[in-house]
């Protein structure tokens, strides 16, 4: 059975002015922050915590979660930009072969996990209103609610694409298989994306069509795993004493969510220079391991007393 398999090929983004562009991944990644302001208000209405505390974490959690999601990507996957394009790594612009609004592009979740730790930790520093481990505890619920929202942008992007699969799940990513100036050439339409259009709606090029193989949508497989991250913590929060037990919440995050990380790499292609490391392993899998054993240390070996 095929029904469920389709075509990607959208429009990204909305054109703004000359090369600015309003791209639908950086509208997912601003969703997943105001939706994570609004879970954090109601655990500080919940836990009667003064409310002045929440912008200044909602400001510490972005600047971490950025910069650690993008200083991660180019340490992880794409480390030639430090030399080749240093200014990118830092601003939403490419300089390299022409200026160019990206937009947030090449993000590592390893990278943003490792920035909102450290954002957190220098957060309670200032803000001495609870422990470091009270606020990972029940920052990590609007992460995870986040993840899912980042996902589908990833996908909106076509970006982090899954495997080639003959399965009844396998999407054709137009956009991924020809580069602008490929569909260009192909189709001798001039405008780029005129010439993804016709890709899909012109039956003259069917056979640029049929040259694209399925593959697995990892990035949607992802986001519906995270919806379970998301409920499960919630719920365990809200609904059971284990929220009481320091340190439980924050691993059992780091178990859950880099465990479906470490599943859904098997269905995914490498990422940038990414390469087999060991045991068969990817890159991704790997980074994912130490996360998952720092969770369960903190769900079942880790004492209050050295972290608060």
């Amino acid at each position: 059975m095929h029904f469920t398999k389709f075509d990607w090929n959208p429009i990204t983004g909305i054109d703004i002015a000359g090369n600015f562009k309003l791209h639908f991944y950086s509208m997912m990644w601003i969703i997943a922050f105001l939706l994570g302001w609004y879970i954090m208000k109601r655990i500080f209405t919940k836990e009667k915590i003064n409310l002045e505390f929440l912008d200044p974490l909602f400001i510490y959690t972005v600047l971490a979660t950025m910069l650690g999601a993008r200083l991660g990507h180019v340490l992880f996957y794409q480390s030639e930009l430090i030399s080749e394009d240093f200014f990118s790594i830092f601003l939403p612009f490419r300089f390299k072969g022409g200026f160019e609004f990206t937009g947030f592009q090449g993000l590592a979740s390893h990278g943003a996990a490792i920035g909102i730790i450290i954002g957190m930790y220098l957060y309670r520093k200032k803000y001495k209103y609870k422990s470091l481990m009270w606020i990972l505890d029940r920052v990590v619920i609007p992460v995870a609610s986040g993840a899912i929202f980042i996902r589908i942008g990833n996908f909106i992007n076509s970006e982090i694409i899954g495997k080639i699969t003959d399965s009844s799940l396998g999407v054709r990513f137009v956009q991924d298989y020809y580069g602008k100036r490929q569909i260009v050439a192909e189709t001798g339409i001039s405008d780029y994306k005129d010439a993804y259009a016709a890709v899909t709606d012109n039956p003259q090029f069917q056979h640029l069509l049929d040259a694209i193989p399925f593959r697995h949508p990892a990035q949607l497989y992802e986001s519906f795993c995270y919806i379970f991250v998301f409920l499960i913590l919630w719920f365990i929060y809200d609904k059971t004493k284990k929220s009481e037990q320091t340190g439980f919440l924050f691993g059992l995050f780091l178990v859950l969510l880099w465990t479906v990380r470490f599943f859904v790499e098997f269905v995914k292609e490498p990422q940038g220079d990414e390469y087999i490391t060991m045991f068969g392993l990817n890159t991704g899998q790997m980074l994912s391991v130490p996360f998952v054993l720092i969770g369960l240390y903190f769900m079942f070996a880790y004492k209050s007393k050295t972290l608060n």
